[in-house]
């Protein structure tokens, strides 16, 4: 292993010293082009010979990785749109190859190996002139134990990913502290929402609860409250929930009452993420906010997408089922209270506030302002009032039972 490390740091130096030498004598620029006529693979008694012809020098890599014997060629990044598999093998020690991007500004070459194979040679020949390159390795046979024991990735601060760093342990959350709720007034500033007659918009309704019901959740000893605004101003969706990350939310519950233009719908809606919407009137609702493919609430930056796909979907293994047990305990304790409900209650959509991977997320559609009865509610302060105790009921049952399931989970 010392020794193809020792093979691999050479190939590095020498890579970088023969692109110096071409550069001084001519300017290149640009992805370096794979040459398929010049490209092939073939055999050499029980090894292999391979050679891959580009259209300048660049810096590489190779090592081997065993189960099953595989030779790894990585490169400053390549265009391989000139390279067909098919034509590429042409022998039968190496029995399949694939090739691409291995991470950004970086290209890797997988060929998958009869049997096991050291690597005897390997040279980027470089034309001072033209500068294309033209890089040959030789392969001989191995015994299955020393290619073992040569097989595995160096480790190069150049070409991989950072080594994983400890995390710090989170505290143990008290179980008797307050949950902090993190309560989101829908639209505001330039963005009215949805309006009716006689200049009443959501953005103020939705303002006016949000106020109402977080006052009643901190009387309750059980909740801590942060709005993601408090005046009239715009809060674009994907701020809203980054505030909701900041703060340390335990949940947060988006607050509005839109207006459909078709249908006569009414009575409280609390949705769930979907990725797609669960009806047409989802549909209809989800056209009016961002529908950002990007997942909000993870700093995922540093990560590529196979990464942070898999951070996502770990993460919302865990708060999917939260987020829905919410969202029937709201609704539960919305019809519990005598509250009017939606004929379904429980829906799902792809609204952007909903897309935080950690947080249990709801979003609330109190009621339609298309709908003169849910418009003549919304206005009246004590039906305000009483369907905010329904939903601190809903709370504190979900809080319940969450404590209880998790328990059960940390078990």
């Amino acid at each position: 292993m010392g020794r193809l490390n020792a093979m691999v740091t050479a190939l590095w130096l020498a890579g970088l010293c023969l692109i110096g030498a071409v550069a001084s004598a001519q300017e290149f620029s640009g992805l370096a082009r794979v040459n398929g006529e010049m490209s092939r693979v073939k055999d050499a008694g029980k090894g292999a010979e391979i050679q891959l012809g580009l259209s300048q020098g660049v810096p590489y890599r190779l090592f081997t990785l065993d189960g099953p014997a595989r030779l790894v060629l990585d490169f400053l990044e390549v265009d391989w749109a000139g390279l067909s598999p098919d034509e590429f093998l042409t022998g039968e020690s190496v029995t399949s190859v694939q090739f691409g991007t291995y991470v950004p500004g970086w290209s890797r070459m997988v060929l998958e190996l009869a049997g096991p194979m050291a690597v005897e040679a390997a040279a980027l020949e470089v034309d001072p002139v033209t500068a294309a390159a033209l890089l040959k390795v030789a392969l001989h046979p191995s015994t299955p134990e020393d290619f073992a024991r040569a097989a595995g990735a160096p480790q190069d601060m150049r070409w991989d990913l950072p080594a994983p760093q400890a995390l710090n342990v989170a505290p143990q959350r008290d179980e008797n502290a307050p949950l902090l709720v993190v309560l989101d007034p829908g639209h505001g500033g330039i963005d009215p929402g949805a309006q009716a007659e006689g200049g009443v918009v959501e953005k103020d309704l939705m303002l006016q609860f949000a106020l109402e019901l977080g006052e009643i959740l901190v009387r309750s000893g059980q909740f801590a409250v942060q709005v993601t605004r408090d005046g009239d101003y715009f809060v674009s969706l994907e701020r809203r929930t980054a505030l909701a990350h900041q703060a340390g939310a335990d949940l947060f519950i988006s607050l509005h009452a839109d207006s459909l233009t078709q249908g006569h719908a009414h009575g409280s809606t609390v949705y769930t993420l979907s990725q797609e919407a669960s009806d047409a009137a989802s549909a209809s609702l989800a056209e009016r906010h961002d529908r950002a493919d990007l997942l909000s609430g993870t700093d995922l930056s540093h990560t590529d997408d196979l990464v942070a796909g898999v951070m996502l979907d770990l993460a919302r293994q865990e708060t999917q089922p939260r987020s829905e047990a919410l969202a029937r305990a709201l609704v539960a304790g919305l019809k519990l209270q005598g509250r009017p409900v939606n004929r379904k209650p429980l829906r799902s959509a792809g609204f952007s506030v909903l897309k935080s991977a950690d947080i249990p997320s709801v979003l609330v559609e109190i009621g339609f302002m298309s709908s003169a009865r849910d418009l003549a509610n919304l206005q009246d302060p004590e039906w305000r009032r009483q369907t905010a105790t329904a939903l601190l009921k809903g709370l504190i049952d979900w809080r319940i039972e969450d404590e209880a399931r998790r328990a059960l989970i940390r078990q």
